[in-house]
C-alpha cells in the first residue's frame, strides 16, 4: 500500500483565539473557531500554553508566569505555527517538483491543530498510511520520545477498522542537507561583519538545555555537537563552541551546560570582541529563540561589550526542505 500524505510532527506554539484549554474557573478558553482571544483578565493564550506544558501544580506556577511574560515581551504569540505550516507547503512543492506529490500536513503537540486531531481527520479522509516527520533533529525522551508517544496515543484512539499506520523518518541531525543549510545561513550572517571581523569572531552552536538524567540517556548531547561539528567544519571555523539554551530557573537538578549567557561572558574574558550565536538545536523561530536569545542573550553580550549577531534558524530553507523531501521519497520507495 502507498503512502497517501505526510505528517510533519510539531511542538507548536501560542496563536490568537487558539486556546481550547480550561480556564480556572472551569470554563473552556475560545478556541480557534471562535476566532477570539481571551478576554481581558482571563488567563491568555500564553498562559494557557506555557500552563499546558509545565502542569497547574503550585510549585510550577513561578515559572509558568516566568515563561508567559517572555511570550508578551515578544508580542503575546508565537510565529513557530505559521512558520511550520510554512516548511509543510514548501515540502509539498518540493516533492510535487521532484515526481512525489504527496500532501503534507502538520499536527502539533501542545497547540491546535492538535496531532490527535489530525490523525483523526486524516483517517475519516480515508488515509490509511503516513509518513511522519518529527521536526526536532535531536532525540532525547524529552523531545523525539514524547513526539512517538503523543502519535501512538493519537493512533490508537482511532476506531479499531480506521488505523492509520505511520512510518517515522529516521534522525537526520548529520545529514548534509541539515548542516549545509545551518553553514549557509551562519555564512551569510557573518557578512553582517566585515571580513577581518567576521573571521576573529567566536560562533557558539546551541540546543535546548535539557535535565542532566535526561541528558545521560540518551544521545542527544552527542548528537547536538556532531552537528555542530560538522557545521563548523563546513564553514572552516577554528574560534566556535557549543553552549546551551532556555534552561528551566526552578530546576531543582542540574541541566546541560554551559549556558550561552556563561560561554558569552567567558567568550569576552578570553578576549572575543564578538560573538554569534546560532540555535542548531531549533529548526523556526520560537520564544526560545526571540526572547531567550534576541533579547537575554543579546543584553548579555551588551553588558561584557562584545558584538552579538543571533544567527537564523534553517527554517524553510532550500537545502534543508529538498533533505527532508529526498528522505520522504526514500522511505515512500519501501
Amino acid at each position: 500500500m502507498s503512502h497517501d500524505a505526510v505528517l510533519l510532527i510539531a511542538f507548536g506554539g501560542p496563536t490568537p483565539g487558539g486556546c481550547n484549554r480550561t480556564r480556572e474557573n472551569g470554563e473552556p478558553c475560545p478556541g480557534p473557531e471562535h476566532g477570539t482571544v481571551c478576554p481581558e483578565g482571563s488567563p491568555t493564550e500564553a498562559h494557557c500554553f506555557v500552563q499546558g506544558i509545565l502542569g497547574k501544580s503550585p510549585a510550577r506556577a513561578e515559572r509558568v508566569k516566568e515563561v508567559e511574560h517572555h511570550y508578551h515581551a515578544i508580542g503575546g504569540f508565537s510565529p513557530f505555527n505559521e512558520l511550520t505550516f510554512r516548511q509543510a507547503r514548501t515540502l509539498a512543492t518540493a516533492l510535487k517538483r521532484k515526481g512525489k506529490p504527496l500532501p503534507v500536513f502538520t499536527g502539533l503537540r501542545h497547540w491546535g491543530p492538535s496531532l490527535h486531531e489530525v490523525i483523526a481527520d486524516l483517517s475519516k479522509r480515508g488515509m490509511r498510511k503516513l509518513i511522519g516527520i518529527i521536526m526536532a533533529p535531536h532525540q532525547s525522551k524529552v523531545s523525539w520520545d514524547w513526539y512517538l508517544q503523543t502519535l501512538d496515543e493519537a493512533v490508537k484512539a482511532l476506531p479499531a477498522n480506521a488505523k492509520v499506520q505511520v512510518d517515522v523518518l529516521d534522525p537526520w541531525w548529520t545529514d548534509p542537507g541539515f548542516v549545509g543549510a545551518i553553514a549557509d545561513i551562519v555564512r551569510n550572517d557573518l557578512k553582517q561583519w566585515p571580513e577581518a571581523r567576521a573571521k576573529e569572531a567566536k560562533v557558539f552552536f546551541t540546543a535546548h538545555a535539557i535535565p542532566s538524567g535526561v541528558a545521560k540517556s540518551g544521545p542527544y548531547v552527542k548528537q547536538f555537537e556532531e552537528t555542530a561539528a560538522l557545521a563548523a567544519k563546513e564553514l572552516g571555523l577554528k574560534n566556535w563552541g557549543t553552549a546551551f539554551q532556555s534552561s528551566a530557573g526552578d530546576a531543582q537538578t542540574p541541566w546541560t551546560a554551559p549556558d550561552i549567557g556563561d560561554s558569552i561572558r567567558q567568550a569576552k574574558k578570553a578576549g572575543a570582541a564578538d560573538v554569534l550565536v546560532s540555535p542548531i538545536g531549533f529548526l523556526v523561530d520560537h520564544v526560545e529563540v526571540l526572547y531567550d536569545l534576541d533579547i537575554e542573550a543579546r543584553n548579555t553580550a551588551k553588558e561584557v561589550g562584545v558584538g552579538f549577531i543571533r544567527s537564523g534558524t534553517v527554517g524553510s530553507h532550500e537545502k534543508f526542505i529538498n533533505m527532508l523531501a529526498d528522505r520522504v521519497i526514500a522511505k515512500a520507495g519501501k
